[in-house]
């Protein structure tokens, strides 16, 4: 029987039904053949092609077995840290993303009989966290990149530097809290309370304004103070015998007031105390003024380098150059110390380095960005130094709390 044109009808249907993803277990590896059912992978085994590549596999089982292992394990890693990262996932939800390209290389075609097995064994090599639940196997890929982890630790070390301002914080507020309980208890020490007591015969409680209730009141209007006391005679007004008023209609917090008055503790201006509330919020400030002078750009020249990035070769990872030029605040030109070579890098993909205590250093940023100062010790719990200022008009003042990132040593001066 001829074979089917290409526009016939039968050799469309047939296109149409190999466009789609077919029954895996139908797919033959070493011929790369996808057979539509089990009638026709049966006729495929029968057939002379096949016997021959089953021969050429014969000869050196395990190169194959290896060279489809690696392929498969190569193309699933890459579409897990493509896809997913370094989030946990089911593996089947993986594995269902990878079969739906038709090309790929086939389970059956590996030294893994199952997807579990295949789960384990990479749990097993370290490529990946593997965790068995009631829903069956979770998969986490491990990103061993080294920019990577050089950017995760740097992460791990700033929010490291925020804990500690938040616990500083905290110790702060509660001084402050502590200190002003204390004041509380001194000022309440300081004042005695006494019962209301009412002799015997004696119907009202009368409260002593003091001569200073007495004064104000004479002084204000002499007149009204006389309607005052021609309208209250029928109440239980009295004078004392040192001529002091005594009235039902006292005020005590008055009187209190009037006492504080005398001893001079809520006087002027000059004696009031901040509280704590006021205290917290002007070091706040302070600290926001100290974050302002932080800026993005911190490339200064004259300063020692270290290459952080594989990116410009390995005979130049970690290792130390000079900053001989600036340009464009993020971009600069690196000598480097042991070859000499200049390279073009981007702020990025450098850092500072931290010289031995009493060696010179630049302060590159933060508050005193520009001065030169040298190293008195490191605080390496804290991940800051403590510098001694040489140049400009804070210049023999010891300053201390200073990241590693704003400072760098300073190259030698050529002679």
């Amino acid at each position: 029987m001829p074979k089917q044109g290409f526009l016939t009808p039968k050799a469309i249907a047939n296109r149409i039904k190999s466009k789609g993803l077919q029954k895996l277990r139908w797919f033959c590896q070493m011929c790369q053949k996808q057979c539509r059912d089990e009638n026709g992978f049966k006729c495929h085994t029968m057939s002379e092609s096949h016997q021959r590549q089953l021969l050429l596999f014969a000869e050196n089982e395990e190169k194959f077995l290896d060279h489809f292992s690696e392929e498969f394990f190569d193309t699933f890693m890459e579409l897990l840290r493509r896809r997913f990262n370094t989030r946990r996932v089911h593996c089947n939800v993986v594995y269902n993303e990878y079969i739906q390209h038709k090309d790929h290389c086939h389970m059956n075609a590996t030294k893994w009989e199952t997807l579990t097995e295949f789960v384990k064994w990479l749990g097993r090599e370290g490529f990946c966290k593997v965790d068995q639940t009631e829903k069956g196997w979770f998969i986490a890929y491990i990103d061993r990149d080294p920019e990577t982890i050089a950017r995760q630790e740097s992460l791990a070390k700033k929010e490291k530097l925020e804990l500690d301002d938040e616990e500083r914080t905290q110790r702060f507020i509660q001084r402050q809290v502590e200190k002003a309980a204390e004041n509380k208890t001194d000022q309440d020490t300081g004042q005695e309370y006494t019962e209301l007591q009412r002799e015997e015969g004696e119907g009202l409680v009368s409260f002593n304004l003091g001569q200073m209730a007495a004064g104000t009141a004479s002084k204000t209007d002499p007149a009204s103070s006389k309607q005052k006391g021609a309208a209250g005679e029928g109440k239980s007004d009295a004078v004392s015998k040192d001529g002091k008023v005594q009235s039902r209609w006292s005020n005590p917090l008055k009187d209190s007031q009037s006492v504080k008055r005398k001893d001079g503790n809520s006087g002027g201006k000059s004696g009031k105390r901040k509280s704590a509330l006021e205290e917290i919020i002007e070091e706040e400030e302070r600290k926001k003024k100290a974050k302002v002078t932080h800026t993005q750009n911190w490339l200064t020249e004259g300063i020692v380098v270290k290459i952080t990035t594989k990116r410009l070769g390995d005979r130049f990872y970690k290792k130390k150059g000079v900053i001989t030029k600036v340009e464009n605040m993020f971009t600069g030109i690196v000598k480097m110390i042991d070859s000499g070579a200049k390279l073009k890098v981007d702020q990025l993909h450098v850092e500072t380095v931290i010289p031995s205590p009493g060696r010179m250093v630049a302060v590159v940023n933060g508050p005193h960005r520009g001065q030169q100062a040298s190293l008195v010790t490191l605080q390496e719990e804290a991940c800051s130094v403590v510098i001694k200022l040489q140049t400009g008009p804070m210049a023999g003042k010891t300053v201390s709390g200073i990241p590693y990132e704003d400072i760098s040593k300073l190259a030698p001066q050529e002679t």
